[in-house]
């Protein structure tokens, strides 16, 4: 509003509206308008004081600015004007406009008709300060692809950074994914290259680390929440769909994709970490950081004083799933396979993978220790998991069975070999019955029973198990079994006529 205060001045002052167009101040027209609204108002008497520009405001209101003549976003501006109400942002609509009508011009014409509506008002921000030790920013941003040596293949990478928030100092790691264990692992390689522990970390609603984004409770992954509890750092998630909130590190990586990725050679992630870190304690640590007007490594002399202290032995972390165990008494994890004990078929239980075990727990109960697996498709069995009948089946193999059979005596050890001598059909189950007659009938019985099964050549379970049923192995040698037996048609049987009788007819 000055521009009105120089005007009225110069008119309190005997310049024409002729004058004031001259000088290029203002036209004759709108010199004129003001003229009349200062007289009206008293003020061009010299006396009295000039306006204040609230004041002024008030009398000469802006108008909005409308698209100018031939834009291309005049047809469409009352559709502009109600989606802006709404709240529904430039880009968005903009998007809309070429969707539904076939809009051909630029987001620059749609936006600076935005800036002209009254109500457009940009969003303010605040600067967030933070004492030395106070807190670490941390996100993912995309790294470069990396071809693989051997098979050409490339491959996606991303990189981690921690921002320290005072001295702007930070670690950063390129890394093959974005996994819960990556992101632990790289938290833990952070601290330990900062010699220390921030009290809180302002982390984005990233997977890994939040399994619920919220606005007021938003929930931690187990396995963060745990390594937080171990390390002694808080957890800040930003609130949904707001990144400024970390805006160090997300400048933080924005500076090391334009500075340090372009025009580089990576042959692996390896070989790209020795070269991210040597430019991290050297140009990224030595600038003169835009904000601090101080190098980081500088600062972060001061702040190393002012992180926690590392704990003493290195905290286990590891990643928890909830997973369902299956029938066959084993859970999957990352296409590998842990048992757990049998009575707990079908219900969940907590798996925690660390670098080298994996252990089962049963809300909190340890119920099964495993060595962590690493290719997939192994297994990790614990017999004692297994229901008793599967195991005796799994572990009463026909080694064993032979072994067992050896124990009695020689007529089951022949009996069990002529099972196993089938090529056709599997007899194992049939030796494990067999040979389970001991418990009940002791080794002599099975003995006398497996030679009476192998004189009838009938060597089958079903055929001892009733020899030893009726006890039928108690009766005379089988030999001898024949001749009583040939006895009852020749002797003194019922139907039998003696041999003098036979002579006479």
């Amino acid at each position: 509003m000055h521009q009105y205060r120089q005007i009225i001045a110069r008119m309190r002052l005997g310049d024409t509206d002729r004058s004031i167009a001259r000088a290029g101040l203002m036209g004759r027209k709108k010199a004129g308008r003001v003229r009349e609204i200062a007289e009206a108002r008293g003020w061009l008497n010299k006396e009295t004081p000039l306006p204040e520009e609230a004041i002024l405001a008030a009398a000469f209101p802006r108008k909005p600015e409308e698209p100018a003549q031939g834009s291309l976003v005049l047809p469409f501006a009352q559709d502009i004007r109600n989606w802006h109400q709404q709240g529904i942002q430039g880009t968005t609509i903009h998007d809309a406009l070429v969707r539904r009508h076939g809009f051909t011009g630029s987001y620059s014409a749609v936006r600076r008709f935005l800036q002209g509506l009254p109500d457009h008002q940009p969003k303010a921000t605040v600067i967030l300060d933070f004492e030395p030790g106070e807190a670490a920013q941390v996100d993912f941003g995309t790294g470069p692809r990396i071809s693989d040596v051997y098979t050409g293949e490339v491959s996606p990478t991303w990189f981690f950074v921690m921002t320290l928030a005072w001295s702007r100092h930070q670690y950063a790691e390129i890394v093959p994914n974005q996994k819960i264990e990556t992101w632990l692992g790289c938290h833990r390689r952070a601290f330990e290259f900062f010699g220390g522990v921030p009290r809180k970390t302002i982390i984005d609603n990233t997977k890994c680390a939040i399994t619920k984004a919220c606005f007021y409770d938003p929930v931690t992954h187990r396995s963060y929440a745990d390594a937080a509890e171990a390390y002694g750092f808080l957890i800040s998630p930003c609130p949904p769909a707001d990144p400024k909130k970390k805006g160090i590190v997300e400048a933080g990586v924005k500076y090391l994709k334009r500075r340090f990725m372009p025009l580089r050679d990576f042959r692996s992630v390896s070989h790209g970490n020795r070269q991210l870190l040597e430019w991290i304690l050297g140009t990224a640590g030595n600038r003169i950081h835009g904000t601090t007007h101080q190098r980081p490594l500088d600062r972060f002399a001061i702040e190393r004083l002012l992180l926690q202290l590392l704990p003493d032995n290195p905290p286990e972390l590891g990643f928890w799933a909830k997973l369902k165990l299956h029938g066959n008494c084993h859970v999957q994890f990352e296409k590998a396979f842990y048992s757990a004990p049998y009575r707990l078929v079908h219900r969940e239980l907590w798996l925690k993978a660390a670098e080298k075990t994996v252990k089962i727990y049963r809300d909190l109960d340890l119920v099964a220790i495993h060595p962590r697996l690493r290719r997939p498709g192994q297994r990790s069995t614990v017999p004692e998991h297994l229901p008793p009948d599967a195991l005796a089946y799994k572990m009463q193999d026909p080694q064993w069975c032979l072994k067992e059979a050896a124990a009695v005596g020689p007529y089951c050890l022949s009996l069990i070999e002529t099972l196993f001598a089938d090529h056709v059909l599997d007899h194992l189950r049939g030796a494990q019955g067999i040979i389970g007659f001991r418990k009940r009938y002791g080794d002599l019985r099975l003995e006398r029973a497996c030679q009476r099964a192998l004189a009838f050549e009938t060597p089958e379970y079903s055929t001892v198990k009733q020899i030893l049923k009726k006890g039928l192995d108690q009766l005379p040698q089988v030999d001898r079994a024949f001749d009583l037996l040939s006895e009852t048609y020749t002797g003194s049987g019922r139907f039998c006529r003696n041999s003098a009788s036979l002579l006479a007819h």
